[in-house]
């Protein structure tokens, strides 16, 4: 019995190598919309499929991003500066983007774009604080996608949605996780109402990686600026040495966990564009498929025993 459960496991992943194996013909020809190609995940990617031969469209916060990015590709790359929190921004990029698609559509839609503001436990922050990450990483997202999606759907492209492994499990306060959590929601409604189109939807979820996001400096620097404003008495059921020893831990972790290798994440969001058969999620990072992702299929009681192991207590805890 073993032995044909053995050969049944191996027969699966040797049919689902043979068809990811598969490239889309004709890259050349094809377009393809990156949103956050300022730094991080979006640049390296915008690079990477450039040097690949796909026609990229880059979408950048500022020009002086932009400027960088086209110095550092081949002329084929175009770029456009993007806010993704303002509706007329969006309208202005998609305009622009339908005059270079034309009648062909947009192949690939890369929802890259993202922040994590408001660093700090849950009770330090404001409705705001919430507000700024989600309009960024959830509901600027949509807007991207419902604006763009007439032109993928027109090819019968790939929308890849970046999430994270934040997304499977909440690991951290604020608006960060809850973000994501919401972009794996919309991305299952979509990729089941594409797929009569023909239309794929892929999500990837990284671990921690070097980013802009996950700078040290940053993310200490925001701790900070949620803690100085907070309620008296919030400071004083949690005190000074919680906090201390909270950014502490926090710095610690963030300086030996997260991974420099960004391609490990853009290699993902490629095969999900290139492949004719993507995977639905792409997990990269060893900490994401070794750690969170084995951690989000446990008990609750445990996964809380474990995320919470070593922290400092509030001056005022039980």
């Amino acid at each position: 019995m073993w032995l044909y459960l053995a050969a049944l496991v191996g027969l699966y992943y040797l049919v689902r190598w043979y068809r990811e194996r598969q490239v889309v013909s004709h890259l050349r020809d094809k377009y393809v919309f990156i949103t956050g190609c300022g730094s991080g995940f979006g640049n390296l990617l915008a690079r990477q499929l450039d040097m690949r031969g796909l026609r990229v469209l880059a979408a950048c916060r500022t020009e002086k991003a932009a400027e960088q990015l086209r110095a550092q590709a081949s002329d084929r790359l175009e770029t456009v500066t993007l806010d993704i929190t303002k509706t007329d921004s969006i309208t202005a990029a998609t305009q622009w983007v339908k005059e270079r698609v034309g009648d062909r559509g947009l192949w690939g839609l890369v929802n890259n774009a993202g922040i994590s503001k408001g660093s700090g436990h849950n009770e330090w922050l404001t409705k705001q604080d919430f507000m700024t990450t989600l309009d960024v990483n959830l509901l600027g997202m949509i807007e991207v996608t419902l604006s763009l999606l007439p032109l993928v759907r027109k090819a019968r492209g790939h929308v890849v949605n970046v999430s994270s492994i934040g997304g499977r499990l909440s690991l951290t306060p604020g608006g960060y996780c809850i973000s994501k959590y919401g972009v794996e929601a919309f991305s299952d409604s979509l990729r089941r109402e594409l797929t009569p189109f023909g239309v794929k939807v892929a999500v990837i979820e990284p671990g921690s990686f070097k980013t802009n996001m996950t700078n040290t400096e940053r993310v200490l620097l925001h701790v900070q600026e949620v803690w100085d404003p907070a309620r008296p008495k919030i400071k004083e059921t949690y005190g000074k040495k919680f906090l201390a020893s909270y950014l502490k831990r926090l710095s610690e972790h963030l300086l030996s966990t997260c991974n420099e290798n960004l391609s490990e994440v853009t290699d993902c969001m490629e095969h999900a564009l290139t492949a004719c058969h993507p995977r639905t999620r792409y997990s990269a990072g060893w900490d994401a498929k070794l750690l969170y992702l084995p951690m989000s299929y446990m008990p609750t009681f445990l996964v809380d025993a474990i995320l919470t192991w070593g922290l400092p207590r509030p001056a005022k805890a039980l």
